[in-house]
């Protein structure tokens, strides 16, 4: 499984549409994309997600559901306990 860090850029700065269609949709994730953890910051305008797969063409049918609402910007990640251990002697 391959985690991501999804950096979702909310359109017009604006989270009110977001929620609302979470509130009324759910996540609408396909099936095999786990979400894992989210934050939000506090200007309300970016959500910084961390979702698991180990396929990345799911999280491109998420993204699909979501673009007319938000930019995003997706980027591998690992723990730091396997970076540690990629690194380790």
């Amino acid at each position: 499984m391959a985690l991501y860090m999804v950096i979702e850029h909310f359109r017009n700065d604006d989270a009110t549409p977001v929620y609302r269609r979470f509130r009324e949709r759910g996540r609408m994730a396909p099936e095999g994309l786990a979400y894992i953890a989210s934050w939000v910051n506090e200007g309300l305008s970016t959500c910084y997600q961390v979702m698991e797969t180990p396929d990345p063409s799911l999280l491109e049918e998420w993204m699909r559901n979501w673009g007319d609402l938000v930019e995003f910007e997706v980027h591998p990640v690992m723990t730091s306990q396997d970076a540690a251990q990629r690194v380790a002697p």
